[in-house]
């Protein structure tokens, strides 16, 4: 079973928006879509490019702003060139207002 760790509160990450968390220098990028809080590893695997920095496109992916690679938020999938490897997702539990997600580490 994997450990939780409360990482924000929901009013902290806004519709559409997004919110960097590190845990033990794993860089985590949190999204809102639409109410539905998602956890992704804040690192493009193109080039390590910030994809918390990026902008969201097609409701559901975001966009590195280095390159331009594009990623499932929902999943992690890498969508085009140059990325080919996904980037980690990690459970996340809403609990109240607070915002938990599966430890990375």
């Amino acid at each position: 079973m994997s450990d939780f760790i409360k990482v924000a509160t929901v009013d902290e990450i806004p519709v559409s928006g997004s919110k960097l968390v590190e845990i033990d220098y794993v860089r985590v990028a949190l999204f809102n879509l639409n109410g539905e809080i998602y956890a992704i590893e804040d690192t493009c695997t193109h080039d390590g490019g910030p994809l918390v920095e990026g902008n969201v496109v097609n409701q559901c992916e975001v966009m590195c702003p280095r390159h331009g690679a594009r990623f499932d938020i929902r999943t992690g999938a890498a969508l085009s060139f140059p990325a080919f490897e996904p980037t980690n997702t990690y459970a996340v539990q809403v609990k109240g207002n607070e915002v938990w997600i599966e430890s990375p580490v």
